[in-house]
């Protein structure tokens, strides 16, 4: 298995609707990540049929809209490897940060971007449900991560 993310295309979209259904309790339809896709500055990278990232860049600042990797692989680092292709990629496209919504109670993906370098500057009660507020993060680009040097960057 390659862990190299590659640029996702129009017949990617099956594979990755298919990875965001077992990731997430409502998945998105091939036809919802293709109409994304489809927005301006809007970009999926994904790795083999692991995982992907979904993101946008709008002038100065970037979104991850989505980012699933298979239950079964998780804890190999491809989540890390999807976020930094996709700083990287919003960084040569401008972007001076990049934001996303985390739900509250996911401590994995919370401790994944943490390591990432990014940082709370928001929160949104019940936005994944009654009982599952959003965490909105941000970071600035590109990526500094806490992987004992500071200076280390994506």
């Amino acid at each position: 298995m390659t862990t190299e993310p590659r640029e996702a295309i129009a017949s990617d979209l099956d594979l990755l609707a298919s990875i965001h259904a077992q990731c997430f309790s409502e998945g998105w339809t091939a036809d919802a990540l293709g109409a994304l896709l489809e927005t301006p500055g809007t970009f999926a990278l994904v790795i083999s049929s692991s995982g992907f990232i979904q993101a946008r860049v709008a002038a100065d600042e970037a979104e991850i809209l989505t980012l699933g990797v298979l239950p079964a692989l998780r804890g190999r680092g491809l989540g890390a490897v999807l976020v930094k292709a996709a700083a990287e990629r919003a960084a040569r496209a401008s972007a001076r940060t990049i934001f996303l919504e985390v739900a509250s109670q996911n401590a994995a993906a919370k401790a994944l971007y943490t390591k990432l370098g990014f940082r709370m500057v928001g929160h949104r009660k019940g936005y994944y449900g009654p009982q599952n507020d959003a965490l909105v993060l941000k970071a600035a680009l590109p990526l500094t991560f806490g992987l004992g040097n500071s200076r280390e960057t994506a």
